[in-house]
């Protein structure tokens, strides 16, 4: 059970987790095992397993069996009495919340050997948090041990869900998200991370109120890189249908991070579809994800920036990013249990800011031809570069060299700008991901334009790019 409650300790109302601790903790003061309780009611000894980790409703007659063999003097009736009724008065969840965001493609939950390397020591940890801890943080199960729990949670909907399960599925998720970030090369769908997150969602409908709101963060966690992995696999029709349903799971949970980490995504999303309003209105969801936090305004204010910037509103592009930046001097306002998420944390706040304030002046440069702009953008972007530690998020490092280079090329420097972008054309044929294509695009159109007084050189560039994106 989650938490690992003892009778000493019983959970706050009637559930069946109560109802089985009670189970438990009568059979043991009997001094009879699972095997033999079974056989005295004629059950396997896997279903009084079941029963005793809330996984199994009981029946009124085998309660009433079980608390004349045990001598309970009815405590196991009065139980399963308050069950019943804490199930009676359990909301029912909408229809959307119970159903993945992509349908199930048959057959068993794919699995994947879990790198050593890659499984986090502890968590929070590479943007996840621990669903029962949150980010005061805790330790996860080494990877043999995570992927055995995994295993028998995506096989039986009805296997018990106690504390090492729950910190086994953050550090999957963890693992995996590692491991996708050390590829360069474009992402494709997470199979394990998708079939995982199906698993958890067919646990929701039933669940007990208790459990409800821990399945909800891991089905938004999921769901979250679901999406992402989707995205910059250039799926985004697919990745949007995931950040929608992580969006509502992670309200169920009360989880303003990942809601906040969604809508990001989602703004992205409508700057790709060259859509400004749409951008924008994702961007100032995050403020209302989570009120009166420094970091979502800060976010929803740099996603207001990319909008207004794809916009051509120079005025108001300037505004934000000033206004953006003005909370990379306020740290101190971060509470203590939020500084412990990375993604959070100032530097990687810090990271997004320079990042997104390059985008946008790059995109006004583009727009304007205006070279000062152009490099305003040019110093966000190495800014944003030398944040980055060798090795770390090679993806965001290929993104920023291209966006260094289309700077370069905006302030009418072509030949900086393509010894720039040198590095990156020498690769093995590996698709790029999607975010890094479509900055590759932009930097195309715009070699394009100029490669008639800009030479030879940009010309042959331009066609080496068109095999790339």
């Amino acid at each position: 059970m989650l938490g690992a409650p003892n009778p000493v300790e019983l959970p706050d109302g009637g559930s069946w987790q109560e109802f089985g601790a009670l189970l438990r903790h009568w059979r043991r003061h009997a001094g009879w095992t699972q095997a033999q309780l079974g056989t005295a009611v004629g059950y396997d000894h896997t279903a009084v397993s079941r029963l005793e980790h809330g996984a199994r409703r009981a029946t009124p007659r085998l309660v009433r069996q079980i608390d004349e063999l045990l001598g309970t003097g009815g405590e196991l009736t009065r139980s399963y009495h308050r069950a019943e009724s804490a199930e009676g008065d359990r909301p029912a969840l909408p229809p959307h919340l119970l159903r993945p965001p992509l349908p199930a493609t048959g057959g068993p939950v794919p699995t994947a050997p879990v790198p050593v390397d890659d499984c986090p020591a502890s968590l929070p940890d590479h943007d996840v948090q621990c669903p029962l801890h949150g980010a005061t943080g805790c330790q996860p199960p080494p990877p043999a041990a995570a992927l055995a729990l995994l295993a028998p949670f995506c096989a039986d909907p009805a296997a018990p869900l106690d504390t090492d399960t729950v910190h086994a599925l953050a550090a999957v998720l963890g693992a995996q998200l590692h491991s996708a970030d050390r590829a360069v090369g474009e992402r494709g769908p997470g199979s394990v991370i998708e079939g995982t997150l199906r698993a958890v969602v067919a646990r929701l409908a039933d669940a007990p109120v208790r459990h409800r709101r821990v399945l909800a963060r891991l089905a938004a966690e999921y769901a979250h890189a679901a999406g992402s992995l989707r995205l910059h696999g250039g799926r985004p029709a697919t990745a949007m249908a995931c950040f929608d349903r992580a969006l509502g799971w992670a309200a169920l949970a009360g989880d303003p991070t990942t809601q906040a980490a969604a809508l990001s995504d989602m703004a992205v999303l409508g700057l790709l579809d060259d859509d400004p309003a749409a951008a924008g209105d994702y961007a100032r969801e995050i403020r209302r994800a989570a009120p009166g936090r420094h970091w979502s305004d800060a976010l929803a204010t740099l996603g207001e920036a990319r909008a207004t910037a794809l916009a051509g509103d120079i005025h108001a592009t300037v505004r934000h990013i000033g206004r953006a930046r003005q909370h990379l001097d306020r740290p101190e306002d971060l509470p203590d249990t939020e500084a412990r998420v990375p993604w959070l944390a100032p530097a990687a706040l810090r990271l997004r800011i320079e990042s997104g304030s390059s985008a946008a002046l790059r995109d006004l440069a583009a727009a304007t031809a205006d070279p000062r702009l152009a490099r305003h953008a040019l110093t966000a972007a190495t800014a944003a570069l030398d944040l980055l530690a060798d090795g770390q998020l090679p993806v965001a490092r290929a993104m920023l060299t291209v966006r260094i280079a289309d700077c370069h090329l905006c302030a009418d420097d072509p030949h900086t700008a393509l010894a720039a972008l040198a590095p990156l054309l020498d690769t093995d044929g590996t698709p790029l991901p999607a975010l890094v294509r479509h900055e590759l695009r932009g930097l195309r159109g715009r070699l394009a334009a100029g490669a008639g007084r800009w030479g030879v050189e940009a010309a042959e560039v331009v066609v080496r790019l068109g095999a790339v994106v």
